[in-house]
């Protein structure tokens, strides 16, 4: 859309291949159709459940049953999902884009081939190209992982209410779906190889499992399924999953409803001709080393988004970098995208914002005599009335005392971390100091304050 502001001639191939269930999507890619849009309005879904609780020390007073309607629940995320599809190919239309529901693969210089679903091939050649493929889910390669198992790309829309869950995996994808499957009243077990959330501050995340494992999610630690059987047909039917220890010769086995497997996402570049026209990957990853304009070791092939190496997976990266590219190839502009200080948040039951270094980075790379961490148990307002949870929320800053205290870290675990972490990741940007934190007055009663 950016390019064809400028009245270059643009065409969008976008192709989803099934999962391994036969699932697929519309226009948008897995942000909005698998990733955070079904995400965070499930994680919603559950903390009406949470308030429904909190309501009656407030004095609401209801009678009736109260339990949670999964298909209701999926309709309607389905048909919001399904009308940001349809925007964006009226969006595509009027702004004169050509749109491809088809498989793009390189053939040649400046030539790529356009698969449909019907098989129909087409070539079409372009001057430049850009590639933002993203990632999909990876499968364990266990016997009957991708015949039984489910991943996030089929959970949004799941036709029927999961039941028991598994789920393998520690990322924020694994903890996410556990925590709001949870929420809506299932029995949830977390399958973890090692540690929770690697790559995001340890002493975060150790808090964020303490706080789960209090609300009702199983965790089972070092472990990694090594089958699973079905035991019964139907919607769920029944699994058995067999799991060997990561520490010693243990097999455990557990029933099931429902097995989800978040383990980490493999980057779409393997099967789109890029040894065809010489675009160097990293073998082990399929990541893209792009320079810092995001263009490839071939001149007219640029990058953008998750399949990049050594930068952040997150949704509004890949757009603000794909602006900045396009702006400056066609509209005389040099800012580069800075993929420094910036603020992501982690929709676990208890949300954890944070921007920035984490403390075990930060002390890697400044010396922990160089760093100053501050930090502050709070308990928010919301939930005394209700009494629960007292001290289970958090907030760190992690500053650079060579620096004139400069924070170089930011996070905070409890509610509406989100919204709280995209002010401070603004002032971050401008060099906000522990003095300049100290001098600005805080909004009383609320969470940020603290």
């Amino acid at each position: 859309q950016e390019a064809a502001k400028y009245e270059k001639k643009v065409m969008v191939l976008d192709f989803v291949m099934p999962t391994p269930l036969g699932n697929s999507w519309g226009l948008g890619g897995t942000c909005v159709n698998v990733g955070c849009i079904p995400k965070k309005l499930m994680h919603q879904a559950a903390l009406l459940g949470q308030a429904l609780q909190d309501s009656h020390k407030y004095g609401w007073q209801f009678t009736e049953e109260v339990k949670h309607n999964w298909m209701t629940m999926t309709e309607s995320v389905q048909n919001y999902i399904g009308s940001l599809n349809w925007g964006y190919r009226v969006s595509l239309r009027e702004k004169n884009v050509t749109y491809e529901n088809a498989y793009g693969e390189f053939v040649g210089p400046h030539t790529v081939k356009a698969t449909n679903k019907r098989g129909v091939e087409k070539l079409y050649t372009a001057e430049r190209f850009l590639i933002a493929t993203g990632e999909r889910p990876r499968y364990l390669g266990i016997p009957g992982d991708n015949k039984y198992c489910i991943s996030s790309d089929d959970l949004f829309s799941l036709p029927y209410c999961p039941g028991k869950t598994l789920v393998v995996g520690a990322s924020y994808v694994a903890l996410e779906c556990a925590g709001f499957l949870a929420g809506l009243g299932l029995d949830v077990t977390v399958m973890v190889r090692s540690i929770l959330l690697r790559g995001f501050d340890q002493d975060i995340a150790n808090k964020i499992g303490e706080y789960m494992e209090e609300h009702g999610i199983n965790f089972i630690r070092e472990f990694v399924p090594i089958k699973v059987e079905q035991i019964e047909e139907g919607t769920p039917g029944r699994l058995k999953v067999t799991a060997k220890s990561t520490t010693g010769n243990q097999i455990i086995e557990g029933e099931y409803n429902t097995v989800l497997l978040a383990i980490g996402r493999d980057a779409c570049t393997r099967k789109i001709g890029l040894d065809k026209v010489g675009v160097k990957i990293n073998e082990k990853t399929g990541k893209i080393p792009v320079n810092d304009e995001e263009q490839t070791n071939v001149p007219y092939i640029y990058a953008v988004g998750d399949i990049l190496q050594d930068k952040l997976e997150l949704t509004p990266v890949a757009i603000q970098a794909g602006r900045l590219l396009v702006q400056r190839l066609y509209g005389g502009a040099t800012t580069k995208c800075d993929y420094v200080n910036v603020p992501t948040t982690v929709f676990t039951p208890l949300e954890y914002g944070a921007c920035g270094y984490s403390e075990e980075t930060a002390v890697e790379k400044f010396g922990e005599e160089n760093i100053e961490v501050y930090h502050s148990h709070f308990w928010p307002l919301e939930w005394t009335v209700p009494s629960r949870d007292n001290n289970k929320c958090y907030a760190k800053i992690i500053c650079n005392i060579q620096d004139k205290e400069r924070v170089i870290g930011f996070h905070v675990l409890g509610p509406s971390a989100g919204e709280i972490t995209q002010g401070f990741a603004a002032a971050m940007k401008c060099g906000l100091t522990k003095e300049q934190l100290d001098s600005t007055i805080g909004i009383h009663p609320v969470c940020a304050e603290v």
